[in-house]
């Protein structure tokens, strides 16, 4: 019998040993698992919080850039315009620049373009946008200003015969009457302005649905945990 259980000691010592260095590597394996899974959680949660102040960064562009234009822009009613007349009225000056050292003045032709508005009957001038109508307000449009002159009145001459055929055109007015000046087109219409918001909101729900998901995972694991250890 002393024997028997003398022999027995050193095999269940080393058997209790190997099972420790077991644990142990378990631990360790768990310990390097919780730690990528902690660092895959706060880079996730870092790429969310840069979504959302990338989308924030892109609201203030956008609002000061698309936004408040079309907000401040009083030409908001559409209507259908017959135009009555088209024809130049004076030669215009503009400066130019072709490099550091290098700058003059050209001329173009200011071409003064009146419709009717079907839909009050009033006479008004036909700007092309609000640009044009900022920089000219006689004048339908202003071509780039260039050294060669003949292109401009090339421009011009072509708006000219196209206002001849197409004698309706659609045109956005004043429905108050205070501009004198009617726009054949807005520089941010109604879908531009919501294309210009669709992205950044895209990216800051992405960005918002990153860290509510990685929160919501992280406190699943904590309840998991703790109802684990109550069990026990």
């Amino acid at each position: 019998m002393f024997l028997l259980t003398g022999n027995k000691g050193p095999q269940s010592n080393g058997r209790r040993k190997i099972y420790q260095k077991i644990h142990q590597y378990e631990l360790k394996d768990k310990r390097k698992a919780v730690r990528a899974y902690k660092a895959g959680e706060d880079r996730a949660i870092l790429l969310g919080l840069t979504m959302v102040i990338c989308a924030a960064m892109m609201y203030f562009i956008l609002g000061v850039t698309v936004v408040r234009p079309y907000l401040d822009s009083v030409w908001t009613e559409e209507s259908i315009c017959t135009v009555l007349n088209s024809t130049v009225i004076a030669e215009m000056n503009c400066s130019y620049s072709c490099g550091i050292d290098c700058r003059g003045v050209a001329r173009y032709p200011c071409l003064q373009v009146f419709v009717r508005i079907n839909a009050s009957g009033r006479i008004a001038r036909l700007s092309q946008s609000e640009d044009s109508q900022e920089l000219s307000s006689q004048c339908f449009y202003m071509p780039k200003c260039n050294r060669d002159q003949t292109m401009a009145r090339v421009v011009i001459r072509n708006i000219t015969e196209r206002l001849r055929v197409r004698q309706r055109l659609p045109c956005f007015h004043d429905p108050s009457e205070q501009q004198e000046n009617v726009l054949l087109t807005r520089q941010h219409g109604d879908a531009g302005a919501l294309q210009s918001l669709l992205w950044p909101s895209c990216v800051l729900t992405i960005g918002l649905i990153i860290v509510l998901m990685v929160k919501l995972t992280q406190y699943l694991s904590t309840l998991c945990d703790n109802i684990s250890r109550d069990k026990r």
